[in-house]
């Protein structure tokens, strides 16, 4: 019996996680639009409810209900899973990530995250690699030569990025001694790991740019070279899919795990620990000026051309993430 509880208790959880990710999501497009609309002096969505308030109910309504079309000619298997492969892993890093410390209402323990494991970090980035296949997948089985450039660009993107993104974790880990996201947050309760590790958070920046896509790393639809990328044949859900599981899911998922390697996760921000504000908002708080902070990059510098891409993954983030783990080295064996 306590076995099916505790898998019912997982089910619920899990539900509940993923309801949530949906809802935010949405709503998320809808700040991105008014952001957008202030940052280019232009009005974002007013119309549809309130100051626009129903507008990302209106989108959802309307990609559901669009036409779903499949060119000839492609491999209709690959051709469906892409959307999934692009879209699952970025929900699957939720069931790893910790949302703040256990606490009880009304004699109920809470815990909010789904589960705790001792490689949640490693775990974490396993599912953010698989992504790769659903970008390579719908490059392929579009059987369009926008889609399969598209594809190649992003896949050359993703395997750069990946393996700088990989060194420049080591140096959190080395301070906490551990793979788990929540020992990682209580070791940051006397000082933030941002501090020795300056320039692994500099290579993390750039590296969650790139794994999601967003400006100045969208090269794999740009728009005026590739009509769309590898998303140029998708359409109805499946074209949805994409931006959301990359722009929104994944950019939260990885400000989320950014504020826990970085800025203590859901420990108070120094000299505010005073406040009577619940650890969750905390973390909260800081996932979303993150966020926001990725908004602003978006919406503001020019593409990258593909060629300086790679070479600023190669020749600059790797240096600096391994870099990075010689500081952090130095650190420990001089502060303990």
């Amino acid at each position: 019996m306590e076995l099916v509880g505790t898998v019912v208790v997982l089910i619920i959880k899990s539900l509940i996680f993923i309801i949530g990710m949906f809802l935010g999501a949405a709503y998320l497009t809808l700040l991105e639009r008014k952001f957008a609309g202030h940052v280019q002096q232009r009005p974002g969505p007013l119309h549809v409810g309130p100051h626009g308030f129903l507008q990302p109910i209106a989108d959802a309504l309307k990609v559901l209900t669009k036409e779903d079309l499949v060119p000839d000619n492609v491999d209709k298997v690959l051709f469906y899973l892409a959307s999934l492969m692009a879209f699952v892993p970025a929900i699957m890093i939720l069931a790893v990530v910790p949302f703040g410390d256990p606490f009880t209402i009304f004699g109920v323990e809470i815990k909010p995250y789904i589960t705790d494991i001792n490689v949640g970090l490693l775990l974490a980035l396993a599912f953010g690699s698989i992504s790769i296949y659903g970008v390579i997948f719908a490059g392929w089985a579009s059987n369009s030569k926008y889609p399969m450039i598209g594809g190649l660009r992003k896949a050359a993107v993703l395997i750069g990025y990946e393996v700088a993104l990989g060194f420049a974790l080591v140096g959190p880990i080395m301070m906490a001694g551990s793979f788990s996201l929540r020992e990682i947050v209580e070791a940051q309760q006397n000082i933030w790991f941002i501090i020795p590790n300056i320039l692994a958070f500099v290579v993390v920046i750039f590296c969650v740019l790139a794994e999601t896509g967003r400006t100045p790393f969208d090269v794999q639809e740009a728009e005026a070279e590739l009509v769309g990328g590898y998303v140029t044949e998708y359409t109805g859900m499946k074209f949805g899919l994409f931006p959301l599981a990359e722009w929104y899911i994944a950019t939260f998922v990885l400000s989320a795990i950014t504020v826990i390697l970085f800025f203590g996760g859901w420990n108070p921000i120094p000299f505010l620990g005073w406040l009577p504000i619940p650890a969750f908002v905390w973390f909260f708080l800081k996932v979303f000026l993150l966020f926001m902070f990725f908004l602003w990059v978006h919406w503001t510098l020019p593409r990258y051309r593909v060629d300086q891409i790679t070479e600023l993954a190669w020749k600059v983030m790797l240096p600096l993430a391994l870099a990075n783990i010689f500081v952090v080295a130095i650190w420990i064996i001089i502060f303990g």
